[in-house]
């Protein structure tokens, strides 16, 4: 089953352009750290299919990450990224760029990553665009 996050949803994206706000999203990937769960999503127009060969990202788009502190009585966090495929199309970029942290490179067919360094360290995360 596909998750999408509605178009209200989006719509605290003060940050983003109008367009953005407007689209689904489509989830690639969900990651499960120490501490965290991490959803990257990416807008549904630029996914056609399964796997990276079925995803239109020859320039960075505007997606979503979501920060799970529910176990640790936070709430769930939803914030703007910007999305990018490597140039040799290995890794995910992910850009926090809200909030001003170093991009997370997440491997294509999945791995542990760091996404900053109090949550979401260890993460281990799914293949990429494999729901």
């Amino acid at each position: 089953m596909r998750a999408i996050i509605s178009a209200a949803t989006l719509c605290a994206f003060a940050v983003t352009p109008a367009t953005a706000a407007d689209e689904a999203m489509t989830r690639v990937f969900a990651c499960k750290g120490d501490d965290a769960a991490m959803e990257v999503y990416i807008p549904q127009s630029v996914v056609q299919g399964l796997g990276v060969a079925n995803v239109k990202l020859d320039r960075p788009v505007i997606g979503a990450y979501t920060l799970d502190l529910t176990d640790a009585g936070k709430g769930k966090v939803l914030e703007p990224v910007r999305v990018s495929l490597s140039g040799d199309k290995k890794f995910v970029i992910v850009d926090q760029y809200t909030r001003k942290l170093p991009a997370t490179r997440i491997p294509v067919g999945g791995g542990t990553v760091n996404f900053d360094n109090r949550f979401g360290t260890n993460a281990k995360c799914d293949a990429f665009n494999q729901e």
